[in-house]
């Protein structure tokens, strides 16, 4: 290899320097006459060059020299001292070079770095992971003014080792105003906070919501150089909030930096203005609500026991109005009809906020969209909330109803009216649309009064983001109620103003402001290729322990490819299609004499191990995985459906097919 010019010279410094450090040449004087001494017969005094490079290497002179000198080479502007051998995995021995981002001089940024957390101490007794196994993870999930970010996922820990830094754009000037840079002035009045939810993912998978935090940035606007540095304490949610789960730390830093901060009397002036401010409003509507509802009861005692909700606690149990929970919402292009958008919300997961203790009761918790989205699961509410979120945004006039369902189970599902007057029920965890027909009790007998499809039993109240009525119909039952809103005779409204007041986004205001939706970041190809790979194996592994083998037709299991996509196709949209070229490609693959069985299944998560015990529940697929006869062949098809906030439809479909000899 040849040197640069100049490296050969300087190389020979080098080693020269390390010869003299070393006093090799004393060493090799030694060696020289005590080899001429031993080994050589007085009368032969003259020694080869290779004679006396074999005695060096003998005594480990030679070794000693090439232990001790290093070559560095120069590697993107660092030294690094140079390995014989590459490297077989990744050591984080140095810092991790960052890449640069050119900042727009035109726009003011917040950069909020999080350094680090302590005092998470439910993790104190948990031993760090070994390197390549799975463990729990923390990943802290931030939005501020339509922008979302996450941090990279760490093992859970008593300190979580979080290094992120996030670029938050704060303000962009505006068209007639473009010589002008925004001061810290005009800064102070944007009051959006930093929304913060801390998510915990178990080794299978599982996201539970530990905290939700609602950072006020706008002390970096009084802080010395324009940085200033924050211990935020995180407090637990539903039960549990008012329990410190633990502690990060915040940095924070203004770019450009700003030419004249704020006095910190003047910040702390504001924020008692703006917290003032909306104590009175919250203090009004209450007032006014305690009103609605004594007039509400003067109508009918018995409208005491009807589900009228007013008020929802969020996962930090602050009351807040459950209009507030509603926003028009737009997916952009991630989804691109209602019932889509009502498919999408349906694959987000089901589940009932945690109760500590028995009893039986329901803990009420009315997530914020954030907590919901980035938890990926919540209870029936989370879901309504989000599904008429999004019909309004689609231009539909959307409520979300609270109610009973079966045997008086609290529930709530959304309704949208149509301009011809048509009522439609959409259930948010599961995707149907009901059309209402009301049942007139005053008919008599002879006509035949439509039957209702839906389990709704009763109805309470209907609202979003504008509008709230309470049913005050003599009868709360679904199924006879009419749904002639502008009827103040059965419909009480709440003052449209009153719920501005306190639900509008904008200045002065407590409600959070609603996060985008975030394009999925499952490669849906390739997981539906693990999945069915993983449960290969379990059914080969199963059969095996019954002491059965297992053949596999690749052919049969491509072909149910149209039926999963027919079975979501009709889910998303309510149209079935393709059905007889499956059912014909069926019969083509199947020989005459031969028995074809197929069962198809649904999930909404990604767990093979978890679903594979789900359908050994069933007797239809038990059959079907356990089969025997002459000629069994086996198939198994996974299709992944990808939509946006990660979330997943997976249906997953098992046949087989073999000659009856009974």
């Amino acid at each position: 290899m040849a040197l640069p010019p100049g490296k050969g010279s300087e190389l020979k410094r080098l080693i020269q320097q390390q010869l003299q450090k070393m006093d090799v040449h004393g060493r090799i004087r030694e060696v020289l006459a005590e080899t001429i001494r031993e080994e050589l017969a007085p009368e032969h005094q003259q020694l080869s060059m290779e004679d006396l490079i074999k005695a060096l290497r003998q005594r480990g002179i030679i070794d000693d020299v090439m232990k001790e000198l290093k070559f560095v080479t120069d590697v993107n502007g660092k030294e690094r001292t140079s390995s014989p051998k590459p490297s077989t995995h990744f050591a984080d021995r140095e810092p991790p070079v960052l890449k640069k981002t050119n900042i727009d001089p035109t726009r003011r940024y917040l950069y909020l770095q999080v350094l680090g957390g302590k005092a998470f101490l439910e993790h104190l007794q948990e031993p760090d992971p070994l390197p390549g196994q799975i463990c729990s993870t923390f990943t802290l999930c931030l939005h501020f003014r339509n922008q979302r970010f996450r941090t990279k996922p760490v093992p859970c820990a008593c300190e979580p080792d979080f290094h992120d830094g996030f670029l938050l754009e704060v303000h962009k000037e505006s068209l007639g105003d473009g010589s002008k840079m925004v001061d810290a002035t005009t800064m102070l009045s944007v009051c959006d906070p930093v929304h913060m939810v801390l998510i915990r993912t178990d080794t299978f998978g599982e996201t539970t919501l530990v905290a939700s935090y609602f950072l006020e940035w706008r002390s970096v606007l009084a802080a010395e150089n324009g940085i200033t540095n924050i211990a935020v304490e995180l407090l637990g949610v539903g039960t549990e909030s008012k329990v410190s789960v633990g502690v990060l730390n915040i940095r924070l830093e203004m770019y450009p930096p700003l030419s004249k901060t704020l006095s910190p009397e003047i910040t702390n002036t504001q924020f008692t203005l703006e917290r003032q401010k909306i104590a009175e409003k919250e203090r009004l509507f209450l007032v006014y609500a305690k009103q609605w509802w004594r007039e509400y009861l003067q109508i009918r005692p018995t409208h005491n026991s009807r589900l009228v909700k007013i008020f929802a606690q969020d996962e930090n149990g602050v009351n807040r109005p459950v209009c507030s929970y509603i926003r028009p919402l737009r997916a952009g292009r991630l989804l691109d009809t209602p019932r889509q958008a009502a498919r999408f919300v349906s694959v987000l997961g089901y589940e009932r906020a945690p109760v500590i203790g028995g009893g039986g009761g329901k803990q009420e918790q009315w997530c914020t969209l954030l907590a919901f989205i980035c938890r990926n699961k919540g209870d029936c509410e989370d879901h309504a909330n989000l599904l008429c979120s999004l019909l309004l945004g689609y231009g539909l006039e959307a409520f979300v109803c609270v109610g009973t369902k079966a045997k008086g189970v609290s529930h709530t599902w959304v309704m949208t009216c149509g301009t011809d007057g048509t009522i439609t029920f959409w259930e948010s965890l599961t995707g149907h649309r009901y059309i209402h027909r009301p049942i007139n009790p005053d008919d008599p007998p002879i006509v035949e009064q439509p039957k209702p499809l839906y389990p709704y039993r009763t109805i309470g109240c209907v609202f979003n983001h504008q509008k709230f009525y309470g049913n005050c119909q003599p009868s709360d039952a679904v199924e006879v109620c009419v749904f002639d809103l502008h009827d103040e005779s059965k419909w009480k409204p709440m003052s449209a103003e009153a719920i501005k007041s306190v639900c509008s986004p904008g200045t002065a205001s407590s409600v959070p402001p609603f996060p985008p939706l975030c394009a999925s970041a499952i490669d849906a190809a390739v997981t539906s290729n693990d999945l069915e790979l993983q449960l290969r194996i379990l059914v080969s592994e199963h059969r095996k322990d019954l002491g059965l083998s297992t053949v596999w037709d690749d052919h049969l299991s491509y072909l149910l490819s149209p039926a999963l996509a027919a079975y979501e196709l009709e889910r998303a949209t309510g149209i079935s299609a393709g059905n007889e070229e499956f059912q014909d490609a069926v019969r083509r693959a199947v020989p005459d004499g031969h028995t074809f069985k197929g069962f198809p299944i649904h999930f909404v998560y990604r767990n093979a191990r978890r679903a594979f015990a789900t359908c050994l529940r069933s007797p239809f697929c038990e059959e079907i995985i356990c089969c025997r006869g002459d000629q069994v062949r086996l198939a198994v098809r996974v299709r992944v459906f990808a939509y946006p906030e990660s979330a997943c439809a997976v249906w997953i479909m098992f046949a087989c097919k073999y000659r009856c000899v009974l």
